[in-house]
């Protein structure tokens, strides 16, 4: 604390200015808002010790930035209003003339930017984080006084007294630079919040899908609100992955804890998330291995773990609730799984165009990620054409002001009614519920269910014998030929006669099995032409580099080399093996050549 003279003659002034010091404890800094602190620094000295004063902050404070040190041939930059007090006047005032002759600035409003001009008082406090005076007319003392912590100056207090108060004396200058100071710190500690706050904002919103992400046979809307500056920033987050055979998986999750701690750990789990969707493990083992892998987060960041990697309670473990569906467009069914999360919502179409009505869906509500022990069940669910899912987190239908069973009741009433854009009921919902309470951030993720229609699917069983590869040539040549896709047409018969042909040679037909079993064709088209090919077998196909003296093994590089991308996935009775083509688009190059790329193996 500074150093307040004890002026002879004067105990009431003292024990004064040790009530003011002590209310400018109890009030200062209760908040992490810039423009609260500054207001409640007013609030102490107005009128106990001044009769109006003001608070000026450079602009980098509001942004989380260190403040520069004064620049230019005059030493003066801009600063912000961003609070004013008077005991005597509802508005700010001309403070008159200095000692020095030079006129006073003019009176400044709030929120407005100025700068105070060469060689005044005020600029001088600036420059040299001292306390300076001044005299006027209307004001007869004023205390110029810098807002300095951890070394840096970070805008200016003005104390003022007008005609018929006592001037400003060397311990009221003392006093006032000691609330100045203390209020610097609050404003510093809130500056630092503010950055971290908005680093983790950038973090977050970095790692969210675009606002318009597409899927096969679905028209998805989303939305992201965050917590209010005054309110760190959580771990929410959804996700639209696309998975192979035009399937989606749609996440939506929710790390618990603030800040950039929660943030970081979003991003990971997110990261997590989309590594397992492109491994096409079901549901329930996608949230599984996130388990596994949140407890290891916990342990490998704290230090604190046993020598197996689990960590040794839950305060050192990433906690997060997270939904995870995957909804295929042929068959309209979407299978869940809830680490948990609140439950997904539901609005099926009805067929007499009547109003829909909304339902929670009976997902088993597993236990959080991060907690382990429990597995973790999966539900699948019918979507007609024409329903609405949407998954949210807790900030959209759960505050101080909105307790959870109300507002899951308005989220369900505001979903029902009659059809619309999903963008409108999106906004709807953030207008219908209460979103602006600033205590936690929202996730909302919408999706409406189109379905692939029957005419963009072909689908056959081959009898698992040496002529079904020229029948599935046969049959793939005539559906690109339905859909006007002829360009397509070569390379879609050799990559089909390849995936057919090891189907045969590694496979074991696909079930029910006849003799030798069957094998299944898929082709589905919407925003690209994927084909699929089942058999029961259980081994993986693996690309391997054929040498120039090997017979075979180059079928999977073809693979490769024309399509524009491939896999496998294992299905509960054996594979899938799977291709995608890109479509072409007008006065765009034409696929490569299957010939060009057959002789490029050789």
């Amino acid at each position: 604390m500074n150093d307040i003279p004890a002026e002879a003659g004067k105990p009431d002034d003292v024990r004064r200015a040790l009530a003011l010091l002590n209310a400018a404890g109890a009030r200062i800094g209760n908040s992490l808002d810039l423009d609260t602190t500054a207001r409640e620094l007013l609030d102490v000295a107005v009128p106990q010790f001044c009769d109006l004063a003001s608070v000026d902050l450079y602009p980098e404070v509001f942004s989380g930035e260190d403040p520069r040190a004064p620049e230019g041939p005059d030493g003066t930059r801009p600063l912000r209003r961003v609070a004013f007090a008077s005991a005597v006047s509802d508005g700010p005032i001309t403070l008159g003339h200095h000692a020095s002759g030079a006129p006073d600035p003019d009176p400044v409003e709030l929120g407005s930017v100025h700068r105070y001009p060469a060689g005044s008082p005020y600029a001088d406090a600036l420059r040299t984080a001292r306390v300076q005076r001044a005299t006027g007319t209307l004001v007869q003392s004023t205390l110029a006084v810098p807002m300095v912590a951890r070394g840096r100056v970070l805008g200016l207090v003005q104390f003022s007294r007008t005609k018929g108060s006592e001037p400003f004396g060397e311990r009221d200058a003392a006093l006032g630079a000691e609330l100045a100071a203390r209020a610097a710190v609050c404003v510093d500690n809130a500056r630092l919040y503010r950055r971290e706050h908005e680093r983790a904002l950038i973090l977050q919103r970095s790692l969210l899908p675009p606002d318009d992400p597409e899927a096969a046979g679905l028209d998805i809307a989303c939305r992201y609100l965050p917590g209010s500056t005054a309110t760190e920033v959580g771990g929410d987050w959804f996700d639209v992955i696309e998975l192979p055979g035009h399937r989606t998986a749609l996440v939506v999750g929710d790390v618990m804890g603030r800040g950039l701690r929660a943030a970081v750990a979003m991003g990971e789990l997110r990261t997590a998330v989309r590594t397992l969707a492109l491994l096409d493990l079901e549901p329930a083992e996608v949230l599984a291995a996130l388990d596994e892998i949140a407890r290891g987060l916990g342990a490998s960041r704290d230090g604190r773990g046993d020598q197996s990697g689990r960590a040794a309670d839950l305060s050192e473990v990433y906690l997060a609730t997270c939904v995870y569906a995957v909804y295929d467009p042929v068959t309209r069914r979407c299978a869940f799984a809830n680490a948990g999360h609140l439950p997904p919502v539901l609005v099926e179409p009805r067929d007499d165009g009547g109003e829909q009505s909304a339902l929670l869906l009976e997902v088993p509500r597993g236990v959080p990620l991060g907690v382990g022990g429990e597995p973790f069940e999966e539900t699948e669910v019918e979507l007609p054409d024409g329903s609405l899912l949407a998954l949210y987190t807790d900030g959209l239908v759960e505050s101080r002001y909105q307790p959870l069973d109300e507002g899951l009741q308005a989220l369900r009433t505001t979903l029902s009614g009659p059809d619309r854009p999903l963008e409108d009921v999106c906004d709807e919902v953030l207008g219908a519920l209460e979103t602006h309470h600033g205590e936690d951030d929202i996730a909302l993720l919408l999706a409406r269910i189109q379905g692939l229609p029957a005419e963009s699917v072909g689908d056959w069983r081959l009898p698992a014998e040496p002529k079904s590869v020229a029948r599935a040539r046969e049959l793939a040549r005539r559906q690109l030929a339905a859909w006007n896709l002829d360009d397509l047409g070569d390379t879609t018969e050799l990559l089909v006669s390849e995936l057919v042909t090891n189907a045969l040679r590694h496979g074991t037909g696909f079930p029910p099995a006849e003799p030798g079993g069957d094998i299944r064709l898929r082709l589905l088209l919407d925003r690209t032409l994927v084909c699929e090919v089942w058999d029961s077998g259980l081994v993986q196909p693996r690309r391997r580099r054929a040498r120039d003296t090997d017979e075979g093994g180059r079928g999977l590089q073809l693979v490769d080399l024309l399509s524009a991308g491939w896999g496998s996935r294992r299905t509960p009775r054996g594979k899938t093996v799977w291709f995608e083509l890109s479509l072409p688009q007008d006065g765009e190059p034409k696929p490569p050549d299957s010939a060009e790329a057959l002789l490029s193996l050789f």
